[in-house]
């Protein structure tokens, strides 16, 4: 997988993530046992499963993948299905930045990431004690099809300005994630871009 190739020259947070984080979504990853399967060995995997019935064995299913392709599994704003299916922290999205820094509390060995989508965002992720920040959209993406993309040079000085590791997020491909090469990212996260 290029994007693979590409980021693994990228730091990452040490000890904590790799420089590459895929992200679940019910549209795009339909089975996301498949597509966790097809993911590059010791990348991260950030399960998005929106309220589904089926999370606790999708997420049990996701586990047992992880552990098999030593993926970082985190679940994303559900810190009980975390625990139970004994996944390596929680992403939050900015939202919940109040019930985010109160899990964060004596959670010591647990990951704490978080979305941002602006200067204001990061700044709550930083606040709230995240290990790192999914900012984005950084390019046009289907994901965020209204949104008007950050840019490379607006990203980027949000990155660098930022008091804690950040991932480039939204429109992420072999191609695109070039331009992010030294620009003061930890690294980059894609769904679709994985596919390729």
């Amino acid at each position: 997988m290029l994007l693979a190739r590409l980021t693994a020259r990228w730091p990452g947070v040490p000890g904590v993530l790799p420089p590459l984080i895929a992200l679940t979504d019910p549209e795009r990853t339909p089975d996301i046992g498949a597509f966790a399967q097809g993911l590059p060995g010791g990348c991260a995997l950030i399960y998005r499963h929106f309220g589904r019935p089926e999370r606790f064995s999708e997420a049990a299913r996701l586990a047992g993948i992880a552990r098999e392709k030593r993926l970082v599994l985190l679940i994303a704003a559900d810190p009980d299905l975390a625990e139970a299916c004994d996944a390596d922290g929680v992403h939050w999205p900015a939202r919940l930045a109040g019930p985010a820094r109160k899990w964060r509390r004596g959670r010591t060995g647990q990951i704490m990431m978080m979305s941002a989508h602006n200067r204001r965002e990061l700044a709550l992720a930083a606040k709230a004690g995240a290990d790192a920040a999914l900012l984005s959209p950084v390019f046009a993406t289907r994901s965020h099809a209204g949104d008007t993309a950050l840019g490379v040079h607006r990203a980027r000085g949000l990155a660098r300005a930022c008091a804690i590791p950040v991932y480039a997020l939204g429109g992420i491909t072999a191609d695109t994630a070039k331009h992010l090469s030294g620009s003061g990212f930890a690294g980059v996260a894609a769904i679709g871009g994985l596919k390729r």
